[in-house]
C-alpha cells in the first residue's frame, strides 16, 4: 500500500487541566496541510521528547501520514504538574486527555492511541474509562494482569527487570526534584544493579532516596492479593479495534496473549496479533546473538498507520489474517485465524542413567515412556546461583549461546536424538516434574533450546516457578509462550535448575512467601530430586 507524506510544521506545546486541576503538558505535531486530522495519542512518563522512539518512528513520520500527533507527559513526569503515583490516575487522567485532544484546533474529534509497556498500560486505563471519542487502540507488550504479567512469575518476582526499572522511575523523580546526590545515586545504582546487599530485593539506595517507590509495594505484596486487583484495567465493558504487538523475548508476552483472547471473546471489532522474535527493547533482527534474519526487522510503524487508516480514516483494508506469528527457525511470519490451538500434542519423557547434570550425553527426551526410573539430583547453592542468560526476563534478553551454562553440575539437561524432519511448535508449552525436596520451597527454572549441528545450545523459550507445595508433588512450570521450527540435523535440548539469578530472586528455602525480603544470609541449600517416569515429560503443541 502507498503511504503520502506530508510536510509536517514545527512542534507545539499545548496543556490541559485535569478534573481535578492539574495541568498536562504535551507535544504536538501538525501535518502543515489542510486539515481537520485525527489524533493519535501516547501517555508516558519517561520525557515526552523520548516519545517511545526505542522502538517507534518519530512522530513527525506518523503527522506526515496525515495526523495530528499527540505525546503527553502523564502526571507528575516531564513538564506536568502534579505527583506521579504509578497507573494510579490514569484512568481518570486518560479519560480527561482522550476528551481534551480531541478538541485541538484542526481535529476532526477522532481519538486513537498507541504505545508499548506503559503507553501501553495508559490506552488501557484510558478506554476503561470509555471516552466517546476513543475509537482504536494499539497497546504493545502490556503487563495486562499486573501480578501475573508484570511484576511475578508464578509466584516468583522478577527481580532484574522491576528493580531496575523502580530505580529508573525515581532516578527520574529525583532529577525533577532537582536532588543531584538522589539523583546520582540512583543513577549509579541503575548501572550496577545493587543486588548484592542484605536483601537482594531490597536495596538500600532505593530505600534511602525513593522511599515512596511503588517497589516497597510490590515487595509487600508477594501474593495476587487485592492491591493487584485494583490495579488490573477493568475492560468488561469495552469494546474497540485493537492492534496487539508482543515479543517472544519480552516479559509482558503473556500479557499480550491475555489482552487479546479477552478482547477477541468478547469484541465486535476486530483484533489483530503480532509477535515477532523481539526483547522489549529494541524490535530488530539481532535477539540476543541471534540474527534472525530480514522478516523480522520492525513492521509495526507501517502496520499501525494501516490500522489507523482504516478505523479513523475509512481508507484501506484489513488484509491480513488475525494472528501473526514469527516462526523463529524458518525465520518467517506464520499466519492464523486466531490464537494457534495445536494441531497435535506431544510429548517427551525425561530419561538418563541419573548423571543429567554431570554429562551432556546422558539426560534424554523421549517419546516412548521409560521402562526404568531414576532420580536426577541437583543441589541448589545460594553462593553461587545458576545465573541468568538471555531469555524474556533477563537483561540483556533475546537467544544467547548457553553452551557453557549447560555444563555446570546444577543444571540438568535433556536432549533428542538429531531430528530426522522439521519439527514445527507454537503455542504454551509446559513441563511437568515429579519433586522430591526436605526443603520448605524451591524453585524450579526450565529452559528449552536449540541444539545446533555444531553443539552450540541457544534458548528458544524458558518458565518460571516458586513452588509452596509439598514434597512428592508433581508440579507444571508454564513455559513463556512461542513459536519455532527445529530442522532435521538439529536436537531439542530442556534445561532445569533451581535459580535463574538475577532475574528471578534466590529461593532461601523457606515456607514464608514473603521469601524477597528473607536476608542472604538465611538462604539454603536447596537439594531436589527429578523423578523420571510416566509422570515426568514436555508437553510440545505442534502446529
Amino acid at each position: 500500500m502507498p503511504l503520502e507524506f506530508l510536510p509536517v510544521k514545527p512542534k507545539q506545546v499545548h496543556s490541559l487541566q485535569t478534573r481535578d486541576g492539574i495541568r498536562l503538558d504535551a507535544d504536538v505535531y501538525y501535518p502543515d496541510a489542510e486539515g481537520p486530522w485525527p489524533i493519535l495519542l501516547m501517555r508516558q512518563p519517561y520525557g515526552r521528547e523520548i516519545a517511545s522512539t526505542v522502538v517507534y518512528a518519530h512522530p513527525t513520520w506518523y503527522a506526515s501520514h496525515g495526523y495530528i500527533v499527540v505525546i503527553q507527559d502523564v502526571r507528575g513526569r516531564g513538564t506536568s504538574d502534579g505527583t506521579f503515583d504509578l497507573f494510579a490516575h490514569e484512568v481518570n487522567d486518560g479519560y480527561d486527555s482522550v476528551e481534551w485532544a480531541a478538541q485541538l484546533p484542526g481535529s476532526n474529534g477522532q481519538v486513537g492511541m498507541y504505545g508499548f509497556s506503559y503507553q501501553g498500560m495508559t490506552q488501557l486505563y484510558a478506554a476503561q474509562a470509555r471516552p466517546p471519542v476513543l475509537k482504536v487502540l494499539a497497546p504493545a507488550m502490556v503487563g495486562y494482569d499486573l501480578y501475573q504479567d508484570w511484576a511475578y512469575e508464578n509466584g516468583a518476582l522478577r527481580l532484574q527487570a522491576g528493580l531496575g526499572w523502580a530505580i529508573q522511575l525515581a532516578a527520574e523523580t529525583a532529577r525533577l526534584k532537582r536532588n543531584t546526590v538522589a539523583f546520582n545515586a540512583l543513577r549509579a545504582a541503575s548501572r550496577n544493579l545493587p543486588i548484592n546487599g542484605l536483601v537482594a530485593a531490597d536495596p538500600e539506595v532505593l530505600k534511602q532516596y525513593a522511599p515512596n517507590s511503588f517497589w516497597h509495594d510490590w515487595l509487600a505484596h508477594p501474593d495476587n492479593d487485592d492491591y493487584w486487583q485494583s490495579l488490573k484495567p477493568d475492560l468488561a465493558a469495552v469494546d474497540l479495534p485493537m492492534l496487539h504487538v508482543g515479543g517472544w523475548f519480552d516479559p509482558y508476552l503473556t500479557g499480550d496473549i491475555r489482552l487479546f483472547k479477552e478482547m477477541a471473546g468478547q469484541s465486535r471489532y476486530p483484533q489483530h496479533f503480532w509477535v515477532g522474535p523481539w526483547t522489549h527493547i529494541p524490535w530488530s533482527r539481532k535477539v540476543g546473538e541471534v540474527d534472525f534474519g530480514p522478516e523480522t526487522m520492525n513492521p509495526i510503524d507501517r502496520l499501525q498507520v494501516q490500522w489507523f487508516d482504516y478505523f479513523l480514516k475509512g481508507k484501506g483494508s484489513l488484509d491480513q489474517r488475525a494472528v501473526n506469528l514469527f516462526e523463529m527457525g524458518s525465520n518467517g511470519w506464520r499466519r492464523f485465524d486466531g490464537w494457534p490451538l495445536a494441531a497435535e500434542v506431544r510429548r517427551y519423557y525425561l530419561h538418563s542413567s541419573g548423571l543429567a547434570g554431570m554429562r551432556e550425553d546422558d539426560g534424554e527426551l523421549v517419546m516412548s515412556e521409560p521402562t526404568m526410573a531414576i532420580n536426577d539430583v541437583l543441589v541448589h547453592d545460594p553462593w553461587r546461583p545458576v545465573p541468568a542468560l538471555g531469555g524474556h526476563v533477563s537483561w540483556p534478553g533475546g537467544s544467547c549461546d548457553r553452551t557453557a551454562l549447560d555444563g555446570r553440575s546444577d543444571v540438568l539437561t535433556y536432549t533428542t536424538s538429531r531430528l530426522e524432519s522439521d519439527l514445527a511448535v507454537a503455542g504454551e508449552i509446559t513441563v511437568t516434574l515429579p519433586m522430591q525436596t526436605d526443603a520448605e520451597s524451591y524453585d524450579i527454572c526450565a529452559v528449552l533450546s536449540v541444539v545446533q549441528p555444531d553443539g552450540r545450545v541457544f534458548n528458544l523459550t524458558q518458565g518460571y516457578r516458586r513452588v509452596f507445595e509439598a514434597s512428592h508433588v508433581p508440579i507444571t512450570v508454564p513455559l513463556q509462550p512461542t513459536c519455532f521450527r527445529l530442522k532435521a540435523g538439529q536436537a531439542m535440548r530442556l534445561s532445569l535448575s533451581g535459580a535463574c539469578f538475577p532475574a528471578y530472586t534466590v529461593n532461601p528455602g523457606k515456607a514464608a512467601i514473603s521469601a524477597n525480603t528473607v536476608p542472604t544470609i538465611e538462604q539454603n541449600i536447596i537439594t531436589l530430586a527429578i523423578h523420571q517416569g510416566q509422570n515426568s515429560w514436555l508437553m510440545l503443541p505442534l502446529s
